[in-house]
Order: structure tokens, then sequence, then C-alpha cells
């Protein structure tokens, strides 16, 4: 029996995910914490002040992490996977800081990294009844458009200037949405990181396993009018390790979960959306490991990626498992029933969401043949490839920014141009000869996928083979030159189409047929979905209240838990392992293969000092990075991942086997001093648990 069947056939009559959450179970919104449910399970209820506080502390990294202030001198602490990229981009052939690590012995030492915001969330205000009347009376295409419209207009009022990123978020499936108000930063420094092998010890057959045994941590720093930003509001640090049993808290930013969809958006992502993208993965997996072997350069290039690949295909798996489960499905579907007949018994109901479920499912049936040539077209699925997402940021850039706000493509509205200058600006490398392996990649899959004779695929392709076109096309543009992106983008449209640079030219070709996509795409489907499933999450809070939590979105979020193990097949798993255990895993090979700053730290730490640990904490993809504290604030761990049993945690949160994965605070603050000398960092964070 796999795991994923063992965990969801023992709780099933526990899955009513209608219902308000039981007892660890949810991702809460700061302004709808259950503190009282707390106290009821736990004896303390967080305060105000209490919440406010791990609030103002907590970061979001743009590009799907989470990070928290850990000093009042800017000190973020996060995942290293979370900034790998930063780390890559840092490094070069003579200087391998994902080999070798990283500390800066001084703040001036520290090293920018071309692509990292912070966000941190210091307002949040209910925009429910301002987006219902912008599309009040509307369905469809119009009501889709009037929705973003407002949405950018909201957004528009709120970012008085650079320093502040405003968001529209859609909570509970669109029963309500609020706008999130963030101060943003955008000089965001590596202060710390270990080895990549030590960050990733145990590679992917560790992966959402435990016992682990890895050291994910990275710090990094905010800067301001070049210095450390000032973070009076910041974790400190717990001065005793945390015990088996112990609540703790994660604030952090799950990226996304599917609790609250329909039976048939869940059938559809069972039966056409993982099937695909887990066809994708696996391909794509095989060609970057064969290209990783063809020499150290190329490794060292493609190492970061390959694991993030692995990671993504991993994960999709476990997803496709658990709604592969008779039992998940046989529960929504009872749920759905549920909700389907207090409505029908309720007259103003019933008639609010009149064919709903029906227009859900046939989006989704319309969806089925579109997928492919959507993912292909304007997903980027057929242009794997850096330098044409500049490329085509650049071509698009130069026709949204001369239109109203309210009319731009969402990712070029006056909200996000800040993020959009900075992606387009960075300096950092751009490894050439993977770029030409990871488009040959998409131009095959892209001729693989529609056909040889498809139209778009011969204006594409022509009379090229991928792989030609490729090095052509790498070989041939200039936009990993920075000042050529930096002329494009302020030259407007008529710079863009004056430009002969290949890669410019492709991305304008097919911009047409890629917009076309993206309109069928959000006319015919992401449309009725959006209208269909605020009709129905009305209905939902309607009949169930607003006691629940919302699913996941990428904001921040607070749940509660224990440190805790569980059993798996008989066999107990305790809740931590040890440094002691860490070097009897050691076995000189990779991917347990500990780097030689932790075999010379042998001796100088005892053996049975924490280095991670599970709890019962409901966390998903999105909460890498979190802090995990103890019931005064202080941290006590931070969250690197999750076991097997949580990847079905998309979909329901079963507490007797799904477990957060995080590294400890004691093993943090061990592993800074006796195996990485990394006195600034560690005296940094001893000064705050005087506080």
């Amino acid at each position: 029996m796999s795991v994923y069947r063992f965990s969801l056939l023992v709780l099933v009559p526990g899955l009513l995910l209608s219902l308000p959450a039981r007892a660890e179970e949810g991702m809460w919104t700061y302004d709808a914490f259950p503190s009282e449910a707390v106290k009821k399970a736990h004896g303390f209820a967080p305060s105000q002040a209490w919440l406010d506080a791990v609030r103002l502390a907590s970061v979001r990294l743009a590009g799907g992490c989470s990070a928290s202030f850990v000093s009042p001198n800017g000190l973020v602490m996060t995942n290293h996977h979370c900034i790998r990229g930063c780390v890559e981009d840092l490094s070069s052939p003579q200087k391998d800081l994902l080999a070798t690590g990283f500390s800066a012995a001084e703040p001036k030492d520290e090293l920018r990294c071309p692509k990292v915001e912070a966000n941190q969330l210091v307002e949040m205000t209910d925009v429910t009844a301002r987006m219902n009347t912008a599309t009040k009376g509307l369905t469809g295409a119009a009501f889709n458009t009037a929705l973003k419209a407002e949405m950018a207009k909201a957004e528009a009022e709120c970012a008085t200037g650079p320093q502040v990123r405003c968001d529209v978020v859609t909570l509970f499936n669109g029963g309500k949405y609020h706008l999130y108000k963030y101060r943003r930063f955008q000089d965001v420094r590596l202060a710390f990181a270990p080895e990549f092998p030590m960050a990733s010890f145990g590679g992917d057959p560790d992966n959402f396993n435990f016992p682990r045994f890895g050291f994910d941590v990275a710090f990094l720093r905010v800067w301001e009018n070049g210095q450390p930003a000032s973070s009076p509001h910041f974790l400190p640090w717990a001065k005793q390790p945390v015990k088996e049993g112990e609540l703790v808290f994660v604030s952090g930013h799950p990226g996304g979960t599917e609790r609250k969809s329909s039976v048939a958006e869940l059938e559809f992502q069972r039966d056409v959306a993982l099937p695909y993208t887990l066809l994708h993965l696996s391909e794509l997996r095989g060609m970057l490991r064969e290209f990783s072997q063809g020499s150290p350069e190329r490794l060292r290039v493609t190492r970061s990626h390959l694991r993030s690949v692995e990671n993504g295909l991993k994960a999709l798996r476990g997803r496709h498992q658990a709604l592969a489960d008779p039992a998940l499905l046989a529960q929504k579907r009872k749920d759905e029933a549920e909700l389907r007949a207090r409505v029908m018994a309720n007259a103003k109901l019933k008639a609010s969401t009149a064919g709903a479920w029906e227009e859900l499912s046939r989006a989704l049936e319309l969806y089925r043949p579109m997928l492919p040539e959507y993912r292909m077209k304007e997903m980027g699925d057929a242009f794997q490839s850096e330098l044409f997402t500049l490329a085509r940021h650049l071509v698009r850039a130069s026709d949204e920014l001369p239109k109203p706000n309210a009319e731009r493509l969402r990712e070029y509205t006056e909200a996000q141009l800040p993020s959009l200058r900075q992606q387009l600006l960075r300096e950092a490398p751009i490894p050439l000869e993977l770029e030409v392996a990871t488009l040959t990649y998409g131009l095959n899959r892209l001729r693989e996928t529609l056909g040889a004779d498809d139209p778009f695929v011969q204006t594409v392709l022509g009379r090229e083979a991928p792989a030609d076109l490729a090095r052509a096309l790498v070989t041939g543009t200039k936009l990993h030159d920075v000042k050529v992106r930096q002329a494009l983008l302020e030259g407007g449209k008529a710079a863009v189409e004056a430009s002969k640079d290949p890669m410019v030219l492709l991305a304008r070709k097919v911009d047409a047929e890629a917009r076309a996509a993206r309109k069928r795409y959000e006319d015919t489907v992401e449309a009725v979905l959006k209208r269909n499933s605020e009709r129905l999450a009305q209905a939902r809070l309607a009949v169930y209240g607003t006691s629940g939590y919302p699913d996941a979105t990428f904001t921040l979020r607070l749940n509660y838990g224990a440190v805790k193990g569980w059993e798996e097949n008989g066999r107990a798993v305790v809740p931590f392992t040890t440094f002691g255990g860490a070097w009897a895993r050691h076995t000189g090979k990779d991917p347990f293969k500990l780097p030689d700053t932790w075999l010379a730290a042998r001796g100088k730490v005892p053996p049975e000092t924490p280095l991670d640990m599970a709890t019962t904490n409901d966390i998903i993809g999105g909460n890498s990075g979190s802090p995990m504290v103890n019931k005064e604030g202080q941290v006590v761990g931070l969250v690197f991942d999750g076991n097997l049993h949580s990847l079905g945690g998309r979909y329901a949160y079963v507490p007797a086997t799904n477990r957060a994965v995080a590294v400890s605070g004691a093993g943090i603050l061990a592993g800074l001093e006796h195996v990485y000398g990394a006195r600034r960092i560690l005296e940094e964070l001893r000064a705050t648990q005087a506080r």
C-alpha cells in the first residue's frame, strides 16, 4: 500500500473540507487567526500584539519562497534552496560559491543578489465590495476584463512609490478580495550560505522524506541607501531548543492549495494538467542530466536547475498519486453533494448559483484540447530560454506600457513595473551553452506536441532543425548584455521594432499568436472559472460562514502545530535528527557525501545536538524559508520541506501523518559556530536572545 493511500484511508471520515478546520489544520490569514482555538488546544492564545510582531517580521521573496527578519539590522533568514539562484549568479568557473559556500566577514563583503526582491506585508484592506461592484452583472470575458481593470486601478492607487508594492489577492476562491500593501526591498545581499551539497544533503532520494540531515539555511540582508536597513520588527532567537510536543507556529507564504476546488477541477488536474506537466518535467530532467555530464562547467551551471526540476517532479508525482486515490475524490464528491443540497434548499442561494457547477465543467472540457497549445505558445514551454523570456518582456513592454494602466496585461501594470525593471536590468550571467540545450529541448517539444505541419510550428522553425535554430538564436543575440536590454526598454516601441536581434525578432514573430492563445484561454476558460468559483465561494461562505481558512495563494499565513513524529508501517518515526546522525549517514558518495567542513567539525559539536525536526504544522510549497517560532515569538526552526504525506496536503490535511520538516534553531547556531565559524552572523543572532 502506498504511503498516500495509507494516509488518506486512515482519516477519510474526518476530511470534511467545507467545515471549519480541525486540530492543527489551516493556513490562516493574520486578520482571522483562531487564537481561541489555539488556547483551547494548547493553553496559549496569541494576542494582537503578538500577531502584529510576527507578521511584520515575516518576509516574502519574489520567486516563491518565505523568509523573516531575525535582527534589527536587516538580517533575513531563509533556505539555501530559496536563494540558490543568487549564489549561482554570484559564482563563476573560477569562484564556485555553490560548491564552497559563502560567509561575508564584514558588511562590505555582502554581495548583492541580482534577482532577489523582498516584501514585508504592512497593511491588509478588504476590497471585496469594490471588486463586486466593478463586476456586477457581468459574465465571461467582460467579467474578467472588468475585474482585472479594477484590480490594476486599486493597486496603482495604493503603490505610491517604487518602495511600495500592492497586490489585490483573491481569497476563498473569489469569495473575498483583499488589497495587500507591502514594503518592497530590492537591494538584497547575500551574507551567508553553506555548500550546496550540505544544503541539499541526501539529494533527490531524501527529498520529501524524513529522517533528514540537511543544513538548508541561508542569510541575506536588505540594504537601503547604501547601508544595512533598519528592521525594528524581527524575530529573536530562542535561548532553549524546542522539545517534543511543544507548540510551534509557522509564518510564511504557502504557494497554493486546492482544498476548496470543485470535483471537476480536481479531476482535470488528475487527468489532464498533472500528466502533461509530469511528462514535461521527466523529459527535461533527462535532458539536463545528460547535459550536465558533459563537463565540470556544464555540471556547475546545470545543478541548480536540475535540482529544481527534480523537486518539482517529485512534488507533482505526490499530488497525482493523492488525486488518483479513490478515497480522496469520494470524500470530495460527498462534500460537494452536501454543499449543493444546502444551496438547493435556499431559494436565494439556488438562484445565485444556478448553472455554476455546470459552467465550470464545460469550461474545463474546453480547456482539455486547448492546454497544450496554451502552454507551448504563451506559457513558454516551447521557448525554454532565459534570453527568450527577456526578449518577450521587452517586446510586450513596448506594446503595453503606452496603454492606460487598466488596459495592460497584468504583469505590465504600474504596480508590477519595479519588479519587471529589476528582472530586465539585472546584472547576472546567462550560461549560453545551457541556453542552447534548453531552447533546443523546448523547440523539439513544440514540434512533437503540435505536429510538424502546424502553422505555428512552421512559423517558428521554418526549414531549420531545432538544435540549429537554438544555436543560431543564442549565439546571435546580444540580450545577455544588460546595456542592450536597457536601450531597448528605454527606447520603447521604436527601438524594439528597429532591432535586428534574432531573439527579439523571434519574440515579435510569435507574439500575435501567443497573445491570441492567451486571450482564448482567458475569455473561455479563466473568466468562466473565476466567475463561477466566486459564485460558489460566496454560497459556501453563506452556508458555512467564515470560520474556516482560505486556500493558499502565496500570501502571508500563520499556522500552528507541535513537534511530533508519526507512525509509518508500524514503525515510529521520531521528530528529531542529530549531528551524529548526519555523520553516520555520510558515505563519501553523492548525494550522501558530507563536505569537508562538516567532517572537520566532528568532535566539536555534541553528536546529540538536534539538526532537523518534524512538526504537525500545515505547510505547502512556498513555505520554504518560513520561520518556526515558539509561543514567545522566538525562532526555534526554519522550514525547508515536508514529508511524502504532505504532498497530498494540496488537497487535504491528514494530521496523523502530514509533517513539516525544519532545520532546528539549535542546529543552525551549532553549524554557524562550529562548522563554518560564521562569527558575525552568530553574534548578531545571539544578541537577539538577550531581548
